[in-house]
């Protein structure tokens, strides 16, 4: 659609001439990223994979806190740890969703340079 209204302008002067190309080649290109885009946004991600890694933590954590002494240190060392490893496992699952979740690109960007290409 967009290459197709490239195509039919009819420019008006020498510099409008050499812009033609390289529009078509800028949609040309726009066009091959959002179709990446679109095929990278399957999640990378397994749930069988997820799944392992948790009940492996489980497994450590749940070793550590018997083998540690029952005082309040070790308790504050095994719950920062949990924290970290669980904010860790957030950012990682944030992270394959480029465009949703808390952590996410903005398309303003893009919709300003689709908005300049319609006038």
């Amino acid at each position: 659609m967009l290459y197709g209204a490239i195509q039919t302008l009819s420019p008006q002067n020498e510099i409008q001439t050499a812009a033609k190309p390289e529009a078509l080649t800028l949609a040309t290109d726009i066009g091959q990223i959002r179709s990446l885009l679109a095929a990278q946004s399957v999640p990378s991600i397994s749930t069988a994979m997820l799944v392992i890694l948790v009940l492996w933590l489980v497994v450590i954590f749940l070793g550590f806190s018997v083998l540690a002494p029952p005082n309040t240190t070790a308790l504050l060392a095994l719950m920062v740890s949990a924290l970290a490893v669980s904010g860790a496992i957030f950012l990682i699952l944030e992270l394959d969703q480029p465009f949703g979740g808390l952590i996410g690109i903005s398309s303003e960007a893009m919709v300003n340079a689709l908005n300049q290409l319609g006038r």
